[in-house]
């Protein structure tokens, strides 16, 4: 039996969560050698996570949905392109420690981003009408 795309994306969204979560709490107890690949993992979980969004559109009338459509479209990708700021900032940390504040700073605005955009996200596909197969 195949999993459709609802399913899929609410399991890719959980997973994503699910480490964001361990990234934040390794990242807090500078616990490298579990932090790091787990921010690997979260990138490869929110790539399927987009993916699988992307296939809900076959199903829902989006742009029905109202102004929450474009500005979670906006929101979700000013998202993605802030996941480079916690990967740059963590790169200059592992090599001066000095900016670890700014590292955190970075992180959290990027969580913060990733929260609305799941909220916008949901609220979209919410009201949004069942395209009629």
């Amino acid at each position: 039996m195949a999993m459709g795309p609802t399913v899929l994306f609410v399991l890719s969204l959980g997973i994503t969560v699910l480490l964001l979560g361990v990234v934040v709490a390794t990242g807090l107890k500078a616990r490298l050698r579990v932090h790091i690949p787990t921010v690997a993992a979260v990138v490869i979980s929110l790539g399927f996570t987009i993916y699988f969004a992307e296939q809900l559109g076959r199903f829902y009338d989006l742009e029905a949905a109202g102004p929450i459509t474009p500005i979670h479209l906006a929101l979700a990708k000013v998202t993605v392109g802030a996941y480079l700021l916690p990967i740059v900032t963590g790169i200059l940390t592992l090599r001066n420690r000095a900016h670890k504040r700014l590292h955190l700073s970075a992180a959290m605005i990027v969580l913060t981003f990733t929260a609305l955009t799941a909220v916008t996200g949901c609220l979209m596909v919410y009201w949004a009408p069942r395209i009629s197969e």
